[in-house]
């Protein structure tokens, strides 16, 4: 199961590589807003530097030093953080001692630190599931889903099913971590009689009072 994370609101970061070890140092500073995004956007990159305080050739720099720290996650946990718009809205260099290397790490602060200033949210896959079952067994099935966080989008009669063996077809979005073992449930609430598809249907943020419990599954 894939976690993702995203920040809930516009956050300010400052990344900041200063180092001299004799010789050429290493210099580079960047303030970036990190926006959130509608689900699906991935991540996205836009500069609104002025005056020349980042030089041109530093901010495609930038760019990959934060795309690469927020694919790599901001904590121990290595949770890759999605949908999000990075800004790189001011910085500064030095006609020596900045680099490409230099402003890739300070991207990476930057955006670091804007989480670290700013709210994030916990992320899971939500999966579209269709459970065909016969009449007879809907609703434990449709109990069963209310205790998986399971939202039901629609019922409808199973069009196939012969006369005298009704049929429901139960539409409904599902968490993928409460589908573990569903196969084993569902035969066990239908004996044996019902039967399910479930295809990726989109990410959506997790309560908070179930964020811990997953980061901790995923991390066991």
């Amino acid at each position: 199961m894939a976690l993702r994370e995203t920040f809930t609101g516009e956050a300010r970061g400052h990344g900041r590589l200063v180092k001299q070890s004799g010789g050429h140092g290493q210099y580079a500073v960047c303030d970036v807003v990190v926006s959130p995004l509608p689900r699906g956007s991935g991540v996205q990159f836009t500069d609104k530097v002025v005056g020349g305080s980042v030089p041109s050739q530093f901010i495609s720099s930038v760019e990959k030093g934060a795309r690469a720290q927020l694919e790599h996650g901001l904590g121990n946990d290595h949770v890759q953080i999605v949908d999000v718009l990075v800004t790189l809205v001011d910085g500064k260099a030095h006609s020596v001692d900045s680099s490409d290397a230099a402003f890739q790490m300070a991207g990476g602060l930057a955006v670091k630190d804007a989480a670290a200033n700013g709210g994030i949210s916990l992320l899971e896959p939500l999966a579209t599931v269709d459970i065909t079952v016969p009449d007879t067994h809907v609703g434990s099935v449709l109990s069963d889903l209310s205790g998986r966080r399971g939202r039901v989008t629609g019922t409808e009669p199973d069009p196939s099913a012969p006369l005298g063996m009704e049929r429901t077809v139960v539409h409904a979005e599902v968490p993928d971590a409460e589908l573990t073992r569903y196969a084993i449930t569902l035969r066990s609430l239908t004996a044996g009689t019902g039967r399910f598809t479930r295809t990726f249907a989109r990410y959506e943020v997790v309560p908070g009072n179930v964020a811990e419990a997953l980061r901790t599954a995923s991390t066991s």
